[in-house]
């Protein structure tokens, strides 16, 4: 069997983020994670050019562009890029290895690290995003949770059929395509993959690979975004 390939352009549209360059030679999506930390350390250069309400604590080495609004509360670690028109809202935490599109929402007590979120995401209530990609217009509802570890420590592999995909990382949470939405305190389980404009509904543990275009009621039941047939894929992908 031939290794399948996550390419960057099937999930994500470079042209939706300023950090388009991360991706060259990148084959998996995912790989790009392993480049945040080099690419922020030679291409950030500090600066604020946002508004802060009250007292949030911004570390040194920290861009936050034009019109992006930064509230009391928040701790911006860093190293960490955000983008113009952004909204941190209280008690946000934007630990090390962070890029934060422009237009995104950053919520009430919500954790991002190790992650690139490209342009209008919303991630705003209670949300934890762990060692994540996710595409422009990308929605997590309140308490959505995108867990990047397994129990165990082992190294994160995708089980495609009877085959499984070695990523090389022990932390990697999820590849998020473009306009996909979950639903209110799902959790979404180290590894998985989930395509262009799909949906989780609200609750869901889930776990492996749901295709584009897709609804997920639960981990067994998939349907097409658009109809009431079952998709041909199987439901989950159990890594």
């Amino acid at each position: 069997m031939s290794i399948p390939t996550f390419a960057p352009a099937d999930f994500l549209d470079l042209k939706q983020t300023e950090h388009a360059a991360l991706f060259e030679g990148v084959t998996q999506a995912w790989e790009v994670l392993a480049k945040l930390y080099h690419y922020l350390d030679a291409e950030i250069q500090p600066a604020n050019h946002g508004t802060m309400i009250g007292h949030p604590v911004i570390g040194e080495k920290v861009f936050i562009g034009e019109g992006t609004v930064i509230e009391p509360g928040v701790y911006i670690k860093g190293p960490a890029w955000i983008g113009k028109n952004c909204q941190i809202r209280h008690g946000a935490y934007i630990r090390e290895n962070v890029i934060i599109g422009a237009g995104s929402v950053v919520g009430n007590s919500t954790e991002i690290k190790n992650s690139i979120l490209f342009q209008n995401c919303q991630v705003p209530h209670f949300n934890y995003v762990g060692d994540s990609v996710l595409g422009a217009k990308v929605h997590l509802a309140a308490g959505v949770i995108v867990s990047n570890l397994k129990l165990n420590g082992d190294f994160i592999t995708l089980r495609i059929g009877t085959h499984l995909l070695a990523t090389g990382l022990r932390k990697f949470g999820a590849l998020i395509g473009d306009g996909a939405e979950v639903g209110c305190n799902a959790v979404i389980n180290p590894g998985s993959i989930i395509g262009r404009r799909s949906l989780i509904y609200a609750g869901v543990s889930w776990r492996g690979i749901l295709p584009a275009h897709s609804i997920a009621k639960d981990a067994k039941t998939i349907l097409p975004r658009a109809g009431v047939q079952k998709s041909s894929m199987p439901a989950s992908q159990v890594l």
